[in-house]
């Protein structure tokens, strides 16, 4: 005779899975966490071979200070950059390295520099404001980027990068701050 285990354990199981991969709550005072998927896929170039990577994110903060993480399907932290005036830091399996700028860290953690100050303003839909920029039919053009929101009420933004190496930025929200 088989014997049944009771259905609580997968229960259990789903729920601890769920809560691996929410969100933190934000403390009073402190800035709400977006959250969703993010994807960058370098172009290939005469120095490096084209290069893609996905994950699951966590940003709160704005171009001055903040704090990035990335996560896996499974909700296990990555790596995780945290900026103020002056400092960038990342935190990844390697450990801790501090840079100069939040470009020197982006491109030591995803291959490419991105403009990690603007993307708390990208994902809320507007343009960086230390930054000019130039309004398009669905979106903006700054910092060399032209930014899409064409489906941001889905929860979409897209970034593209044309100038060599080509790279494209895809963000789906899960949950959004205010603006």
């Amino acid at each position: 005779m088989k014997r049944r285990l009771p259905a609580w354990p997968p229960l259990l199981l789903a729920a601890c899975l769920l809560a691996a991969c929410a969100t933190p709550p934000s403390a009073p005072g402190e800035a709400a966490w977006t959250s969703g998927r993010l994807s960058v896929r370098v172009a290939a170039s005469a120095s490096q071979a084209a290069q893609s990577m996905g994950a699951a994110f966590e940003l709160r903060g704005d171009g001055q200070s903040g704090e990035l993480r990335l996560n896996s399907p499974l909700g296990t932290r990555v790596v995780q950059a945290r900026w103020a005036p002056g400092l960038a830091v990342l935190d990844s399996p390697d450990g801790e390295q501090r840079f100069e700028t939040l470009d020197d860290l982006s491109r030591q953690a995803l291959g490419e520099a991105l403009p990690l100050a603007a993307l708390p303003d990208w994902i809320a839909g507007r343009p960086w404001p230390a930054a000019p920029h130039v309004m398009a039919g669905d979106g903006f053009e700054q910092l060399g980027w032209s930014v899409r929101l064409a489906r941001l009420a889905e929860g979409w933004i897209e970034a593209h990068r044309a100038a060599p190496p080509e790279v494209q930025v895809r963000v789906r929200l899960d949950e959004r701050a205010a603006p």
